[in-house]
């Protein structure tokens, strides 16, 4: 049982709007209806039917307005969809992804199969030309996406939307092809990591993941490794084990070898939490929103999400992928409050609250990454309750042990509007984590949670440059239309992309 894949053929299309043939062209109108470029070419060659309709009322340009015009003389599209694009003085990012949404969604539901989007043709301030481009493609996958592989009476669109011809400038038309790749391939692993995380707990178990990257692994030509329980006792990754010590799905750790660089190239790794469900084990969590504990795969989600856009771009690089699948349940063999457990690294560890179960799964991860000789180690997780707290879900909560990969990081969540917000890792918060039994304690207490959650990690990550990305309020969205945001994706291929550029 799969969820069905979005078929979606791409291209770059550059001259006259009013000569497109298509089921429908899409223009911008600026507030005032006042009309993008491509919008008054249209307006000419309709001999101003256009801007008459604007003059009476029919849309004025704000951001979130659209209106459907057929058959208009002069024009060979059989449809002209204006969007309403806001403020032209203010036209950003949020405002271009908006207005591009927009655009898919009502597409998708007007019965056209092909479209031509010159929305992208419409400068984005502070973004070079090729960004409305990558940020179509991408968009046009997250509005389409639908999660209907459990629903008996599914039913998609009559006329799906299967051709989109996205315009630029002659002159811009090369870089748009690599913005196009890329926004694909973003779009895909977002999908990916998607169709993961809201895959229920009964189905996507710690095995059922591990075939997935199995499967990913054929498709591309990955490596891959899953381990089973007595391989990882054998490695000595008592912390990453004792998560899953309540479950009747044991746990697995799941690696993933990209080889696009040269042999001698130290790799990326990427490390991702995959707690299948988290009830909290025996610190069990409140009853209310417990469902969405399916979310806390998001980690290890978004690492398959990567790897599927690494093999859709080849990029010219090493990468290794890491995932600590397991499932947090209390039953009479579950961890409990007040237990030891030694870490793979040798270090001995408190567990004060067994719903602090992340960072043991990460903990382990990240010494068994230390083999690789990495360049870099970029973990993430559904880590903390604080980090929603601390910064809500707009941004992922970033820490690193070394400047030079913070700063790599940022710049690439500015690049894919994918943001991210530094958090100090300062050791002043290690004084939260000490314990008189053991060389840790799981938790440091309420106040800067988020951050004793990365110092902790921070104590097995010493060998290599490190960064932690806090994904709890980013990685999927809650309530009665719940579901997995795909997030941090884009981040992590516009890091891996600017790393195999150097």
């Amino acid at each position: 049982m799969e969820n069905k894949e979005i078929e979606l053929e791409f291209s770059i299309k550059s001259g006259a709007p009013e000569k497109y043939k298509t089921a429908c062209v899409v223009v911008g109108v600026f507030d005032g209806a006042t009309l993008s470029e491509p919008g008054r070419l249209l307006d000419a060659a309709s001999q101003g039917a256009i801007s008459a309709l604007l003059k009476h009322g029919d849309l004025d340009g704000r951001s979130g307005s659209s209106l459907m015009l057929y058959r208009l003389a002069g024009i060979a599209a059989e449809r002209v969809l204006l969007v309403g694009l806001g403020k032209a003085d203010a036209y950003g990012e949020k405002a271009c992804r908006d207005a591009l949404a927009l655009a898919v969604k009502t597409l998708s539901s007007s019965g056209a199969t092909d479209a031509v989007l010159t929305l992208t043709e419409v400068p984005v301030k502070n973004r070079t030309a090729d960004w409305p481009v990558e940020q179509a493609a991408s968009v046009a996958y997250d509005t389409l996406y639908r999660f209907d592989m459990l629903k008996s009476d599914a039913k998609g669109p009559a006329r799906p939307l299967r051709k989109l011809a996205l315009c630029v400038a002659k002159g811009d038309a090369r870089a748009a092809d690599a913005a196009l790749a890329r926004g694909r391939a973003i779009g895909l692993g977002m999908n990916l990591a998607k169709n993961l995380g809201n895959t229920p707990s009964n189905i996507c178990t710690p095995d059922y993941l591990g075939k997935q990257a199995q499967k990913l692994a054929k498709t591309y030509g990955f490596g891959c490794e899953v381990l089973d329980v007595k391989a990882c006792e054998k490695l000595g990754m008592g912390s990453f084990l004792s998560v899953g010590k309540g479950s009747a799905n044991p746990p697995r750790f799941i690696v993933l070898k990209y080889d696009g660089g040269k042999k001698s190239d130290k790799p990326v790794v990427l490390v991702g939490k995959a707690v299948t469900f988290d009830t909290g084990g025996i610190s069990l969590k409140p009853g209310a929103e417990m469902d969405e504990m399916q979310y806390d795969m998001s980690g290890g989600a978004s690492v398959l999400g990567a790897f599927r856009a690494l093999g859709e771009l080849g990029l010219k690089l090493n990468v290794v992928g890491l995932i600590g699948a397991a499932e947090n349940m209390p039953d009479a063999a579950a961890s409990k409050p007040g237990d030891v457990v030694k870490s793979m690294s040798g270090q001995t560890i408190e567990i004060l609250n067994t719903d602090a179960e992340g960072r043991l799964v990460l903990c382990d991860a990240l010494t068994y990454a230390e083999r690789f000789k990495p360049a870099a180690v970029v973990d993430m997780a559904t880590l903390t309750g604080a980090c929603v707290i601390a910064l809500g879900a707009h941004p992922s909560a970033l820490y690193a042990s070394d400047d030079a990969l913070a700063a790599e990081l940022q710049e690439a969540s500015e690049r894919s509007w994918d943001r991210v917000w530094r958090m100090p890792l300062w050791d002043d918060y290690q004084e939260q984590l000490k314990s008189s039994l053991a060389d840790m304690a799981n938790i440091g207490g309420r106040p800067g949670g988020s951050i004793t959650a990365a110092c902790f990690l921070w104590r097995f990550a010493k060998a290599y440059p490190w960064a932690h990305l806090d994904i709890a309020g980013t990685a999927y969205k809650g309530g009665r239309d719940k579901g997995s945001t795909g997030r941090p994706v884009p981040l992590l291929v516009h890091f891996l992309a600017r790393r195999a550029s150097r």
